[in-house]
């Protein structure tokens, strides 16, 4: 039985992404680079069959996972045409990540594919020695080998000197070719630029946070206090005599100054000081003590908001927001799915701009938006918290390093806020003509 005049693909991901990233980002972490899987797939077939002049049967995409359970990249790679992938475990030991099954599962299905003479070449894009035995019995059977390389950071070998000896032809995919579809993630800011800096987004990543939670429990226990011997002078009798004084706390004796509604509360934006932030007039300088009923970062912003009602309340206005979930039917839930895996690409700007989307689009009562702008730069508790899940499936605000990575979040929130402002813009804009 003659081979059939075809080419398979097999590709170790650990090896391409992490060999990749340490040529574009410095280090092997693949957390340090943004992939666009389309482009990639679309240029290993193209260069496949250019090199071994036979059209493609399939790329098969060999990568490790948790428990071996698909990833959201892996979910976005498995719908493609001609794309079938193949999961290992991924363990960590000391400190580290590593795949378990994945040389064993590529061995094996080189070896299947050569016996079965199911192509007449395969292209390995891996640099693992352990394949050897594999490649030398393909081989055997009559299969051209095509090893494919990474450029290598140092411009030295990536891969096993005895793999690159045995295999028949060789190829290095250089730094031209890997920036097609990866590219090094910008760390110091938003990953995917807006379509206009916002200095305010800016303002809220590096303003720094008041001392600590203690400072807010020590506030409101003096508030407390200072009403409760209040309480006990206005009720006292002639014959009782003049209440004691209430004791200090925490070493302070200076009343709380009570502070006139509207009125300016260093640390505090007031809502001019958020509409000069909004038109890039206004800087907010370091945070200062905040108010004795503030909460610490409630919603998306570092500073100290007021949550009127105590904690665990919600204010009217934000409550009457509906929920992404809730403005989403069936068949609407199904096609976001759909998209999420061949559409959206993951990078945590997009992921908040196609969250922002979709529920300004399905939204009833366009008062919604108005109310939900005005409170910029913060996003509703029961908003954010399903924007931030809605990212998770992305593999978003997953654990690296063993640190949530707060990058990703406020690249998230950036992506939202700036689908509101196009919308509101783009609102007022048909509203003048």
């Amino acid at each position: 039985m003659e081979h059939v005049d075809r080419c398979v693909v097999l590709v170790d991901a650990g090896y391409l992404l992490g060999a990749a990233a340490s040529l574009l980002a410095g280090e092997p972490a693949r957390s340090r680079i943004t992939v666009d899987h389309a482009a990639l797939i679309r240029g290993l077939r193209e260069r496949a069959e250019i090199d071994t002049q036979q059209p493609l049967l399939r790329i098969y995409w060999f990568d490790g996972a948790p428990d071996r359970v698909p990833q959201p990249e892996h979910r976005r790679l498995r719908v493609m045409p001609r794309v079938t992938v193949r999961l290992g475990a991924l363990t960590r030991s000391d400190g580290r990540w590593a795949q378990k099954g994945v040389d064993a599962a590529m061995h094996a299905e080189l070896t299947e594919l050569a016996r079965n003479r199911a192509c007449s070449d395969i292209v390995l894009v891996t640099g693992d020695g352990d394949l050897l035995p594999g490649l030398m019995s393909a081989k055997e059977h009559g299969v051209a080998v095509h090893l494919w390389a990474v450029q290598a950071a140092d411009g030295d070998y990536n891969q096993s000197e005895d793999l690159v000896a045995e295999a028949d032809e060789r190829r290095v995919l250089d730094r031209a070719w890997i920036t097609r579809a990866v590219r090094a993630k910008d760390l110091t800011g938003v990953c995917a630029p807006a379509p206009a800096p916002r200095p305010e987004i800016a303002a809220i990543l590096s303003a720094p946070l008041p001392e600590s939670a203690l400072a807010s429990s020590a506030s409101a226990e003096r508030a407390s206090a200072e009403r409760a011997a209040a309480e006990r002078a206005a009720t006292a009798t002639p014959d009782q005599g003049a209440p004691a004084p209430a004791a200090p706390v925490n070493g302070s004796a200076r009343p709380a100054t009570p502070v006139p509604p509207g009125a300016s509360v260093k640390g505090v934006p007031t809502p001019k000081d958020l509409a000069a932030l909004r038109a890039g007039q206004h800087h907010p300088g370091p945070a200062a003590p905040h108010p004795a009923s503030a909460t610490l970062r409630w919603s998306s912003d570092r500073g100290w908001i007021d949550r009127p009602g105590g904690p665990g309340s919600e204010p009217p206005e934000t409550a009457s927001l509906p929920t992404l979930a809730q403005l989403t039917s069936a068949e609407q839930r199904w096609a976001d799915r759909e998209e999420d895996i061949t559409t959206v690409g993951g990078d945590p700007f997009e992921v908040g701009q196609v969250f922002a989307r979709r529920w300004l689009d399905r939204l009833p009562d366009t008062a919604h938006v108005q109310t939900l702008s005005a409170m910029y730069p913060r996003i509703p508790h029961r908003v954010d918290g399903e924007l931030l899940r809605y990212a998770a499936r992305f593999g978003l605000l997953a654990h690296k390093d063993d640190q949530i990575d707060e990058h990703d979040r406020y690249a998230i929130r950036a992506g939202f806020w700036r689908e509101i402002d196009v919308r509101t813009a783009a609102g007022h804009t048909a509203a003048g003509e």
